[in-house]
């Protein structure tokens, strides 16, 4: 697979506060191999807002739901290539919604991005286990590797993958967790 040109800035998510490095008018693009239609789903408005402008600007057809509930209703109505979704929302959760798609047997790639990871109902539902899990807060970079990730193991173009280490990044620790 062809390396992919990473941007030269780096915000950082953290209690709703966004910091870019980026000067002004010297933004670059991250060019996925396809464009790719993802549902975004998280009550914050702000990181709801971040992560669907990154997606579009890699390229990607983003749609946003605030919740579990509202996002149902999108899937019922569009396909999408991807859902991101947080955990805790009010109304209808992640893993609400991660049991909604259960049920109706949809295929469809799931990353938790959340501050809140739902380890007990994994262990004791395993089947609801998003492909991956990226724990907030986590950098943009480190969101789009996820997302790329993710699509490459839908598309069976990654190889079998091992969980990878935990993340260290100062002064909180991160977590990535591939299925």
């Amino acid at each position: 697979m062809a390396a992919k040109a990473v941007p030269d800035y780096d915000p950082i998510m953290n209690d709703h506060q966004i910091w870019s490095t980026l000067a002004a008018g010297d933004r670059r693009q991250l060019k996925p191999d396809l464009s790719r239609r993802i549902l975004v789903v998280d009550d914050e408005p702000l990181i709801r807002q971040l992560y669907t402008e990154v997606l579009v600007e890699a390229g990607h057809t983003v749609d946003g739901a605030e919740n579990g509930l509202v996002a149902w209703d999108a899937l019922q109505v569009s396909d999408y290539d991807l859902l991101i979704t947080d955990n805790v929302m009010p109304k209808s959760s992640g893993v609400d919604l991660l049991k909604k798609i259960h049920v109706a047997r949809m295929t469809l790639p799931v990353m938790m991005a959340t501050a809140t990871f739902p380890e007990e109902v994994f262990i004791r539902y395993p089947e609801l286990q998003p492909a991956v899990t990226l724990l907030k807060p986590h950098t943009v970079t480190e969101f789009l590797e996820a997302v790329e990730e993710v699509l490459c193991i839908h598309d069976g173009v990654s190889e079998e993958l091992a969980p990878l280490p935990v993340i260290q990044a100062s002064p909180s620790v991160k977590h990535l967790w591939l299925r």
